[in-house]
């Protein structure tokens, strides 16, 4: 796939200039657009891993799912977007690209462990011939990835979790 095919399509609301967080539209554009303008993530990523989570928590009552589960496939934040019919998709992955590299670097490396846990998972399924032991790598891949999800949800929506923590304690 050429760089071309990620460039957003040019869109009259687009505010290239303007940004000052260096993002590829302003804050209003972004956020109607479910983009958060302070990360340049979207939310509906995480779609892709709950999906997956979906899956896996079928699997104890109904063994079969697993097969379900052996179908999903890990894909990156670009690929997901180009694969959605989610509205503002190219600026969706304009944004992720000129998302702060700190922001991206952890938001990327969280994936990147959700993704290495259910591919692995997946592999382990299947070797194994025990409906019982699928239930139980599903469960236990269900607990820790969907942490990870809500850590991942907090990274995109811009909280700091040290502060959240802080406020709380306050309380």
């Amino acid at each position: 796939m050429s760089m071309t095919a990620l460039q957003p399509a040019q869109d009259d609301r687009l505010d290239w200039e303007s940004a000052s967080t260096g993002l590829p539209a302003s804050a209003e554009v972004l956020a109607a657009a479910n983009i958060n303008p302070r990360t340049g993530l979207a939310t509906d990523y995480l779609n892709h891993f709950n999906e997956a989570i979906m899956l896996l928590e079928l699997i104890p009552d109904m063994p079969d799912c697993y097969e379900l589960f052996l179908e999903w496939q890990p894909l990156s934040y670009a690929e997901h977007f180009i694969k959605s019919n989610f509205k503002g998709r190219d600026l969706a992955i304009a944004a992720y690209e000129a998302a702060r590299p700190a922001i991206r670097s952890e938001f990327d490396a969280l994936v990147a462990k959700m993704t290495q846990i259910l591919s692995t998972v997946g592999d382990a399924m299947r070797t194994v011939q025990q409906d019982a032991t699928r239930a139980k790598l599903a469960e236990q891949a269900a607990g820790w990835v969907k942490p990870m999800i809500g850590t991942a949800g907090g990274i995109i929506n811009g909280r700091d979790e040290q502060s959240d923590v802080d406020s709380i304690m306050a309380q």
